[in-house]
């Protein structure tokens, strides 16, 4: 075999290697992109039914106004946070003040009859399951990209795809830490 065949070769499979390490690295970093798009459909979903759950509490728990300003005030914080970490306090802040809503919401008996409400509460724990789902793809997408930028050989085509580490997705809820006390 000609050394000159050979050195073309070489070449050919350095190049065909380097397109498929690039193109992979860019394919994950699209992919974390997408993921973290979901979350901000499942959280918008969720901010857009928000004024109606608090509309229908305040028609039957008017005097209960520190919990439905919580949550008008968090909706509001996660409509306007704009980077990771913003929107990822933001979530947890609204979770924690819809808790107290729903919380709110179990005293008032003519309130848990309400099939408006009812439907809204319903709507409300399907998107929370899409959030959570959400985060967790976005997170599974993450640890792929950064393992994939931390590991060789992908890590030596990083700066040629314009890649780099991404944040996962942490909601910190201090109360959902805490470890419940049963009793029987």
């Amino acid at each position: 075999m000609d050394i000159s065949l050979i050195v073309i070769l070489l070449a050919v499979f350095l190049v065909i290697y380097t397109i498929i390490q690039y193109n992979r690295l860019v394919r994950l970093n699209v992919q974390v992109d997408e993921s973290f798009s979901q979350i901000e459909v499942q959280l918008k979903r969720r901010a857009d039914l928000i004024p109606n759950l608090v509309e229908t509490v305040k028609g039957y728990a008017a005097h209960e106004k520190e919990a439905l300003e919580n949550v008008v005030q968090a909706r509001a914080a996660s409509t306007s946070a704009s980077t990771l970490p913003a929107i990822a306090a933001a979530d947890g802040a609204l979770t924690n003040a819809l808790r107290g809503l729903l919380a709110v919401a179990e005293a008032y008996p003519d309130l848990k009859a309400s099939s408006n409400f009812l439907q809204l509460q319903e709507e409300l724990a399907t998107t929370e399951n899409k959030v959570s789902f959400s985060r967790q793809f976005y997170n599974e997408t993450v640890r792929s990209l950064n393992t994939a930028v931390k590991t060789i050989p992908t890590s030596f085509f990083v700066g040629l795809a314009k890649v780099g580490e991404r944040e996962f997705y942490e909601v910190d809820d201090p109360s959902a830490r805490n470890v419940p006390n049963v009793k029987f």
